[in-house]
């Protein structure tokens, strides 16, 4: 168990440095003093909309195999090089339902919300398809920054200097970050546990590599699946994490723990599908569905939650994270 004196250091140290002072709220009609819902508004919220969520998963689903079938069919090298980032924003989409699925708001039938959003999605997104990261996910929910925070360094020292953020893109542009990610997959393999979760993400691939095979264009498996996830999904997930806590801190007032980004149509389809770009709204009530997210959100704007904490678009909240002078990092 991590000492709390030392990880107290080092929120104090490293965390931070872009987290607002919220103005008071006490609360209202329908919302509790922490801004979650009540009541019947409770309720309304975190029904899930189970036929919108079918076509979604249907969708992210068929949008990998559109992607591959229209390079192909079109054969033209505008399509080729479309191709790529295109499957990588398609990864990204399906992240995003395996992430609704750790929460279990995916479908309120649980052996269908797992099997569906954290067997085969958790597999399709280089995962094992087993539970860890909604164990994991769960930890960051229930204290952001805390202990068992499990992106706490993914988050911390914001704001950075330029030369800091640009190591980093380059470490995810160059596939850099995704070898770290993979490399532990085979390590600790006499660890009969660690071993058998490598097996099943070698499976999850291997399927996936067959599919291709199957389909008579087995080469595109590294170049339109292996690759868009090294090097332009490891991008996508650096710059919208960042932007979701990059800078805030540990706190019990989820406005300081948590940011809200004003989304537009562009930033939905890069880099927050699904409607995960209501950040707050959704560290506010995690059990709220993605789909129910922007009235939650309006509803905290509203009843003066929010404040003037949102910030205006995302190219404004990337630039004050990498605002730090270079001297004051030396």
């Amino acid at each position: 168990m991590a000492d709390p004196d030392r990880h107290d250091e080092l929120v104090a140290t490293m965390t931070g440095g872009m987290a607002p002072t919220p103005p008071p709220f006490a609360g209202s009609d329908r919302l509790q003093p922490d801004g979650r819902p009540k009541g019947d508004f409770r309720d309304e919220m975190r029904r899930i909309p189970v036929a919108r969520n079918v076509v979604t998963v249907l969708g992210a689903l068929a949008t990998p195999v559109l992607v591959v079938w229209a390079a192909v069919t079109l054969a033209h090298p505008v399509a080729w090089v479309a191709a790529f980032p295109a499957m990588a924003l398609a990864q990204n989409r399906l992240f995003i339902l395996h992430h609704e699925a750790a929460h279990r708001v995916l479908f309120p039938n649980r052996r269908i919300n797992d099997a569906v959003g954290i067997t085969m999605i958790g597999w399709l997104t280089f995962g094992t398809g087993s539970h860890g990261y909604r164990l994991g996910h769960v930890n960051h929910h229930r204290d952001e920054f805390g202990p068992k925070e499990p992106d706490f360094l993914l988050y911390s020292l914001y704001p950075i200097t330029r030369a800091s953020m640009r190591r980093k893109i380059t470490r995810d542009a160059s596939g850099v970050s995704a070898f770290r990610i993979v490399r532990p997959r085979f390590q600790r393999l006499g660890e009969v546990r660690h071993r058998r979760l490598t097996y099943r993400f070698l499976l999850g691939q291997a399927l996936i590599a067959a599919a291709f095979a199957l389909a008579g264009h087995p080469w595109l498996y590294p170049l339109l699946w292996v690759l868009p996830w090294m090097f332009v999904y490891q991008v996508l997930n650096r710059l919208r994490a960042i932007a979701e806590h990059g800078g805030m801190t540990r706190s019990d007032d989820r406005r300081r723990t948590s940011r809200h980004v004003r989304q537009t149509l562009p930033s939905r389809l890069l880099i927050v599908p699904c409607n995960v770009g209501y950040h707050l709204a959704h560290h506010v009530d995690m059990t709220v569905p993605m789909w129910n997210l922007p009235r939650l959100h309006a509803a905290l704007v509203e009843d003066g939650y929010v404040g003037d904490l949102e910030w205006p678009n995302y190219r404004a909240l990337w630039k004050a994270q990498r605002s730090r002078p270079a001297e004051a990092a030396a």
